[in-house]
């Protein structure tokens, strides 16, 4: 009896290792990408750490404090929507399409309440971005995770919009297991920004 195995019997088993190795290629070049933002974020923390502990006069003339009440509001509705993007990913390894269209909506609504709530901070506020180094600094970092935000939002849209597609997920869930990491990566930043400016006045 002829116990070898043809071509053909071997191809798929190839075809799977080669879609597995590809995806955890292009899942490693994305952290490498995180990690390059990272590095950018950090070096505006560093900044503005010693920027703050050096000023004789950190905050701008007129100017007491941030209020605070509605970013911690901000916070918890934008860190809350990591958790349902977890979840989102979850049903989408369960094939539940209808549940996954429907947590990743919600997510993208959430950080659209987060963006919301920050263009109002600002229209408030009783400095600008000219207004000393804490003006600088305040608009450079909040802006800039902002437009993280907004990147993560669009991110989303295209990962809903795919799921319409008939069969776009049956070779591997990279597009939304990337923009999930990514989101996490926007909420850990904001986690960070929260404390240097809001929380350490």
């Amino acid at each position: 009896m002829d116990s070898s195995i043809s071509s053909e019997e071997l191809q798929p088993h190839h075809s799977h290792e080669h879609e597995h190795d590809e995806e955890g290629n292009k899942m490693f070049g994305f952290i490498v990408f995180l990690l390059s933002e990272s590095v950018i974020f950090l070096s505006f923390f560093a900044g503005y750490i010693i920027y703050k502990t050096s000023a004789v006069n950190w905050l701008p003339a007129g100017v007491s404090g941030l209020e605070i009440k509605e970013p911690s509001i901000n916070t918890v509705v934008l860190v809350a929507s990591s958790f349902v993007i977890f979840f989102a990913e979850k049903a989408l390894e369960r094939h539940d399409l209808k549940t996954y269209r429907l947590l990743l909506f919600l997510t993208m609504a959430m950080g659209g309440y987060f963006l919301f709530g920050q263009a109002v901070e600002w229209s408030q506020l009783e400095f600008g971005f000219t207004s000393g180094t804490f003006g600088g600094m305040f608009y450079l970092l909040t802006g800039f995770h902002g437009l993280h935000v907004f990147t993560g939002i669009l991110l989303q849209l295209i990962v809903l919009l795919r799921s319409f597609i008939p069969g776009n997920f049956d070779n591997g869930h990279f597009g939304i297991n990337a923009t999930s990491l990514f989101w996490h990566f926007v909420d850990v930043i904001w986690i960070v920004l929260f404390l240097l400016i809001y929380v350490w006045q």
